[in-house]
């Protein structure tokens, strides 16, 4: 079985509420986007929204992150985010990122999250089920 790398892509919009004294994007809400369009696409795309992990007694944290930033976004920007499943592990799953700014179409940044599935229970890593992961594959 083949894990689906499909690239998906979410448009959103940069709020006033996002934008810090330098009068461009906060960093910490790169990731608030990436997050948001992983949800959406998770539902969208994979037929799997998080509630249905939730209602399996599954969720998903972020282990590592790491973002390049290219260029910065501000009020009124419309951006797409892009991300693609990279690689699905014993506990854990890589997804990759890229952000686009709308009206150029150039990068404001990409990066990687490495994501540990948890028991929402005892929040401790657990081991991938095999029926997840064939919905993440093709």
């Amino acid at each position: 079985m083949q894990l689906n790398k499909n690239i998906y892509e979410t448009e959103m919009q940069v709020r006033p509420d996002d934008i810090d004294m330098f009068q461009h994007v906060h960093s910490s809400k790169y990731i608030d986007y990436v997050l948001a369009a992983r949800y959406e696409q998770m539902e969208r795309c994979y037929k799997m929204p998080m509630s249905e992990f939730l209602k399996n007694g599954f969720g998903w944290v972020i282990n590592s992150t790491t973002i390049n930033y290219k260029r910065a976004l501000t009020i009124g920007d419309s951006l797409i985010v892009k991300t693609n499943l990279e690689e699905m592990a014993r506990t854990g799953c890589v997804v990759k990122f890229t952000i686009f700014i709308k009206s150029t179409g150039k990068i404001s940044c990409d990066g990687v999250f490495h994501y540990t599935m948890i028991n929402m229970q005892t929040a401790r890593a657990e081991t991938v089920p095999q029926w997840i992961i064939d919905r993440y594959s093709i």
